[in-house]
């Protein structure tokens, strides 16, 4: 048997990043998708070291070695392995960013630097920089500054080094030449302008220039009042501990709390900083020792560009032959954006798993419910937001329609704070009741009910989904939301807005899950059962689809099915902190991530039940905050067809065998050997999993 009994939560995070890597690596996908994935994989990184690397340094700084929350390994040496994985991460990055370069030029794509433009885009170049870029640029010259400006959390800098002419001066010996002094400079690159440049080129070919590049190209006019011999700059970047540390002023409401913190974010202590290892060692050593940064923070030696985030909206340049083909959504059988959405759901239960299938029935359903004279009362959570969400529009709607409309909306979702208190400033206005979530507790569920008038009595109408109600995130994440009328189930759902207002008193629920009280309970007594099954010779198995599994007590109840004998299959994306496949500890257990070009988010539990089988959808994944520090729901499936369709598409997702890498110990991220199986690209087998249930369904008809 292996000495651990976990993967530690980090590493395996960072081990999801290295897949999320290998697709941009992989000469299969794309050429501008694999961009995409470079600037994934960065936007990953940004966010896990404002987040996770921050809370082990916080730990690690605070004097406890942490080993029993960590898994049994120290939180300063996790930091050390943490550096040392991302380094070579980042080196391997910059490897596969050069293969891609050299692979769009054999497409005619070029992405020129500041020496490499022709004379014709010369002009072009100049021309963008005096009308563009210029007025939206900030730069500080250092030497004689009292303090050091505050860097902001993940912009881009150019630090510049300039060298001054030096006039020879009379010696003893002739004419000497003083030693040149030398100034500092910061360049902070705008976030306002799109940081990939069009320049105009030849026919047949694209050239492309980072905006970085326009900047090197135009130093001399940045700096053309000062008398200098050489001038250089090379990009540095730091990232800051996202801890929002919330007020406890009791003057103050939960709104302007949550900005003040957000707001004191940008002074949040340093956890990483990156620079251009090409940078002379005088100049890095400056700001290092500026900025108060030393051995014990993570320093990361990286390219020649930083914000590497950006190419997630590198421009397509009209060349769709270089991206994934893109399936439209499928309609949902039987169920139509034309006709009235309420009058189908109150005949049966309707699935929507996005983006296979069309997010806007969500939409249809708000905005019915807005419309719909009989429909009196609206109450949703929101947790992230689309930019210009016309969930928020038809909520807005509806008040004005004279609907009583309650939101329940998350403030503290990290990194769109700013978003939220923006959209609950606008829904305020426009009359909408605000519910600002419990002390102590994140909502994350997903849930909406609505009530309507028929025949004198109040029927609910609602949906519980596994992702957030976002028409810009549905195109790429992958969610299941269930469309319903069971009135018991709707029960539960008002019981929950009713334990946001009073919070004090613990309802109970008679079909939904919901964390902090009930799931880690829950959830252990259908993995008994599924035990007991198993003792007893009879049919029992637990299938499990889900973003991360970290919780190491629920690693142990998976540990203890497994030796009873249940068979485990695990889909988990994400962290794995369970060790499949060994001997004594996990042997009936299988476990397997699926990167591909959509980002797999929806949670399904599956509990074999002697042969009728418990299928649940949930907002929460296995780690410990979801079951039992935020307010999350499982919603249990009693729609026959609707329970079949998602078992059905577990098992599509299961046989992959081109995206599947297999979780292990050693966090190798393999492929799962395809043997004499044919191909198998889960994702795409699971858009024909649903066409074929369309056709089928346009058959019967």
């Amino acid at each position: 048997m292996t000495e651990n009994r976990y993967i530690d939560r980090e590493k395996s995070w960072l081990a999801f990043n290295a897949r999320v890597l290998q697709e941009a690596g992989d000469s299969t996908v794309p050429l501008l998708d694999r961009l995409r994935f470079i600037g994934i994989f960065s936007n990953n990184l940004d966010e896990f070291f404002r987040v996770r690397f921050a809370a082990v340094r916080r730990l690690s700084l605070s004097g406890v070695s942490g080993e029993k929350i960590l898994g049994g390994i120290s939180a300063e040496k996790l930091l050390r392995e943490i550096t040392e994985i991302v380094i070579r991460q980042q080196s391997e990055s910059l490897r596969i960013l050069s293969i891609i370069e050299k692979e769009l030029e054999a497409e005619n794509v070029f992405i020129l630097n500041e020496n490499e433009i022709s004379a014709e885009q010369e002009s072009f170049v100049n021309d963008f920089f005096i009308q563009k870029i210029s007025p939206a640029l900030v730069t500080i010259i250092l030497n004689d500054l009292a303090e050091f400006p505050m860097l902001k959390d993940n912009s881009g800098y150019l630090a510049v080094k300039l060298v001054m002419k030096t006039k020879a001066k009379p010696s003893l010996l002739g004419f000497t030449k003083a030693k040149p002094e030398v100034r500092y400079a910061l360049i902070e690159i705008p976030k306002t302008l799109n940081r990939f440049v069009v320049l105009p080129s030849k026919e047949g070919t694209q050239s492309v220039m980072l905006l970085d590049d326009m900047i090197r190209y135009n130093l001399g006019q940045i700096f053309n009042i000062f008398d200098y011999e050489s001038v250089e700059a090379h990009m540095i970047k730091i990232t800051r501990d996202a801890q929002l540390e919330i007020d406890s002023d009791l003057s103050k409401s939960m709104m302007e709390k949550i900005a003040t913190s957000v707001r004191d974010r940008r002074i949040g202590e340093p956890v990483r900083f990156v620079y251009d290892q090409s940078i002379s060692k005088d100049t890095l050593q400056f700001f290092l020792s500026k900025m108060g940064i030393d051995a014990t923070d993570s320093i990361i030696p990286g390219g020649r560009y930083h914000n590497r985030r950006d190419y997630m909206d590198f421009p397509n340049l009209g060349r769709f032959d270089l991206l994934y083909k893109q399936n439209p959504p499928l309609p949902i059988p039987g169920l139509s954006l034309e006709g009235s959405i309420l009058d189908k759901i109150s005949g049966k239960d309707y699935l929507v798993n996005a983006p296979y299938q069309s997010f806007s029935y969500l939409i249809k359903f708000l905005r019915e419910a807005a419309l719909d004279p009989q429909v009196t009362t609206i109450k949703i959570t929101l947790y992230r937001l689309a930019k210009n969400s016309q969930v928020i529009s038809s909520l807005i709607n509806a008040a004005k329609n004279g609907k009583k409309v309650t939101v329940q909306i998350e403030l503290q979702a990290r990194f769109d704070e700013a978003s939220n208190i923006s959209y609950a400033e606008q829904m305020q206005t426009e009359g909408i009741e605000l519910i600002f979530g419990i002390k102590g507790l994140k909502v994350h569920s997903k849930i909406c009910v609505i009530e309507r008038i028929e025949d004198g009595k109040n029927k609910r109408y609602g949906f519980i989904s596994t992702g957030n109600f976002n028409e810009a995130t549905a195109s790429v994440y992958t969610d299941v939301t269930l469309f319903t009328a069971h009135q018991q189930i709707l029960k539960d759902v008002s019981k929950i807005f009713d334990f946001f207002n009073v919070n004090y008193r613990l309802h109970r629920y008679k079909h939904l899950i919901v964390s902090p009280h009930y799931s880690r309970t829950r959830f252990y007594r259908l993995i008994d059962k599924e035990i007991m099954y198993a003792k007893l010779g009879r049919e029992s198995y637990i299938h499990l689809k889900m973003n991360s599994l970290s919780d190491f007590k629920m690693v142990d109840k998976l540990y203890e099915a497994s030796r009873a004998g249940v068979k485990i299959k695990l889909l988990v994306r994400g962290i794995c902190s369970l060790i499949p496949g060994v001997k004594g500890m996990s042997d009936n257990i299988e476990a397997i991530s699926i990167v591909d070009n959509y980002l797999e988010h929806s949670r399904v539990y599956i509990f074999g039940n002697d042969g009728n089988p418990e299928v649940y959808i949930s907002s929460a994944d296995f780690m410990t905050r979801n079951l039992d520090g935020r307010v999350e729901v499982s919603c249990p499936i009693y729609d026959l067809d609707v329970r079949k369709e998602l078992i059905d598409s577990f098992h599509v997702s299961w046989k992959g065998n081109v995206k599947a890498r297999l979780h292990s110990e050693k966090l190798d991220n393999k492929y799962r050997v395809r043997g004499q199986n044919p191909v198998w690209r889960a994702q795409l087998e699971t858009y024909n999993f649903y066409r074929n249930l369309l056709e089928a369904s346009t058959e019967e008809l």
